[in-house]
């Protein structure tokens, strides 16, 4: 009997757009330094699960140098990360038409045994979790399926699968992103208005996911998960620490200024459980004469004479003078440019006399000086030439430049 995880790459990602324009949603950057696509590869390899599969079929590029670059294993460790995306085949020329679809073409690739374990993994949530306790749980209820759930308030139920959850932990009853109190009726876990509510950790026995993926579903959450609680004995369970779903442009926003302070709710610092990346051998941050406050600043950065404050800066971050930086996400850049920058180009970094506020900075932006980019008009939504603006947090593509003088 073996264990492995499938981690799913998701689709096009509409919801991280930009972030998404030019990479899969599991390669997005998070914490300055990391990929969404650590977290859960990370958690894996510290629950001793070594069988990884990652699914992805656009923009797989950037997500393929990641994982090629950074999870390299010796002839003897028996762990592997191996990178599937959609592919023709004699018996199948389509794309993936959903999670469970995606599972569902590659099955020929996992080798299972009757007798195995699946995990079935998000690729775009943060979360620190050892996966043996899900499955010591899952052999001591003897269960098909368990699904890791957390709690959430009533306000939160519409974003989530919410289940009904029996004393023993047996589940009864799934509802997909209930709106309304008629369809959360009967589903409330407690006297105070919380919900269990599916934090997208699927475990399987082999055996039952390969006849589930016999019907036509094309997604779990939607479709697969339902049939498997009404056909299955299915129970959850409950998970009490930090987890957050990065889906949403708001909720990465939100997730990566959660990292920063003297007390976060997830610490990359963390000697337990740490996060595994792409080590890049860069020089220490360089820091002039500047004011930093509450903020994450990644390896290799230059900042001169400047303000940052409740901020992630990323990889070779330049933030040049009289620059601010508040509550904002820079991740930072591919490369340096100090050699030999381009006289005709505006460089790449934050321009001197910048003002940053309530922002996103894809990689290798490059900001004029006396930018302003702060979203004053508190405007929700917005295709401007170089910039979008997604539920009021402004956001600059990647590569895009960024003239002198302009306001956001």
């Amino acid at each position: 009997m073996s264990v492995i995880a499938i981690i799913l790459g998701g689709g096009q990602g509409r919801r991280l757009f930009p972030l998404t324009l030019y990479r899969s949603k599991p390669a997005v950057p998070i914490g300055g330094r990391y990929r969404l696509v650590d977290i859960p590869i990370s958690n894996s390899l510290h629950s001793g699960v070594k069988q990884i599969f990652v699914l992805t079929q656009f923009n797989s590029a950037s997500l393929n140098n990641h994982i090629h670059n950074t999870y390299k294993f010796d002839y003897f460790s028996r762990a592997a990360v191996t990178l599937l995306a959609a592919e023709q085949t004699l018996s199948s020329t389509r794309w993936f038409q959903g999670t469970a679809d995606a599972v569902r073409c590659h099955l020929s690739h996992y080798h299972l045994k009757p007798d195995d374990d699946v995990f079935v993994l998000s690729g775009d949530h943060l979360y620190r979790m050892d996966y043996q306790d899900v499955l010591q749980h899952h052999h001591e209820k003897r269960a098909d399926v368990t699904l890791s759930t957390i709690l959430v308030s009533e306000q939160e139920t519409h974003e989530f699968g919410v289940l009904k959850m029996e004393a023993d932990g047996r589940i009864p009853n799934f509802r997909e992103k209930p709106a309304t109190k008629e369809e959360r009726q009967g589903f409330e876990a407690d006297g105070e208005g919380r919900y269990y509510a599916s934090m997208g950790v699927y475990l399987f026995k082999a055996a039952v996911l390969i006849e589930l993926l016999k019907g036509s579903e094309a997604d779990f959450g939607k479709e697969l998960i339902p049939r498997a609680i009404r056909e299955c004995k299915s129970y959850g369970y409950s998970f009490g620490g930090y987890w957050r779903d990065i889906g949403t442009i708001r909720n990465f926003y939100n997730a990566n200024l959660e990292l920063t302070g003297p007390y976060p709710k997830f610490r990359f610092h963390s000697p337990k459980g740490n996060i595994f990346t792409h080590p890049r051998f860069l020089p220490p941050s360089q820091i002039l004469d500047s004011h930093i406050d509450n903020s994450l600043i990644s390896e290799g950065s230059v900042i001169r004479h400047a303000k940052v404050e409740n901020s992630v800066i990323g990889l070779r971050s330049v933030v040049s003078k009289k620059a601010t930086i508040k509550r904002s996400v820079m991740m930072g850049n591919d490369y340096f440019e100090f050699e030999s920058p381009d006289p005709n180009e505006i460089p790449l970094g934050i321009g001197e006399g910048t003002t940053i506020e309530n922002a996103i900075i894809d990689k290798n932006a490059r900001i004029g000086q006396d930018v302003k980019i702060k979203n004053v008009k508190g405007i929700e939504q917005e295709d401007g030439p170089n910039y979008y603006i997604r539920e009021g947090v402004v956001i600059i593509p990647k590569d895009v430049a960024i003239p002198d003088k302009t306001v956001i």
